[in-house]
């Protein structure tokens, strides 16, 4: 779903968008591979490259299901129906103990490299922050080196009429972004 923006951004970028609702068709390991390495070139402070990533095809289905498990409910009905479903996780500390301040930044850059690439490739993904942290930790039995940061249901899309309400009118809003003046100033912040 492309969108209309203020200035010419890549079109890349105004492919890029969110879905609840994904196709049946799997994604080849060697492409989510290929999504996998975009991340890798994220940029990072110090060149830690502080993300990790869990992955499960849903043909894998005893693994997948694990993943599933981890989402709150209302998330689990429709990513239940992805391809692929991924934990970006981030490593807060450096090797010698000290923290990593830009971690979760840097987690970030990665996310959005992965999306970027996705897109290209024909792909969609969309963040999931409705998990359960404890069940997280446990089920996936995380070290307490990484930080579950979020979940990422990944493949092609499919149509509107596969959703529930309320996800299917989501599906089909138009997209919206806080103009420029409410997030970018010149010099300093309003008062």
């Amino acid at each position: 779903m492309e969108t209309t923006t203020t200035y010419p951004v890549h079109e890349l970028i105004r492919q890029r968008w969110s879905p609840r609702a994904f196709s049946a068709q799997p994604v080849a390991p060697e492409t989510l591979e290929q999504v996998l390495e975009a991340a890798s070139w994220a940029f990072s402070a110090m060149n830690e490259q502080p993300w990790r990533y869990i992955y499960a095809h849903k043909s894998d289905t005893e693994a997948f299901d694990r993943l599933l498990s981890c989402l709150l409910p209302a998330n689990q009905a429709w990513a239940k129906h992805a391809p692929v479903l991924m934990l970006s996780l981030v490593k807060t500390h450096y090797d010698n103990g000290n923290l990593n301040r830009t971690a979760m930044h840097d987690v970030g850059a990665a996310n959005a490299t992965l999306f970027l690439e996705a897109t290209a490739l024909g792909l969609h993904g969309h963040v999931l922050g409705g998990f359960d942290m404890a069940r997280t930790r446990e089920v996936l039995n995380l070290p307490e080196s990484l930080e579950p940061v979020a979940f990422i249901s990944l493949g092609y899309v499919g149509t509107p009429d596969q959703l529930d309400e309320p996800f299917r009118a989501r599906e089909t809003a138009a997209r919206k972004r806080k103009p420029l003046a409410e997030f970018a100033f010149q010099n300093e912040l309003p008062e």
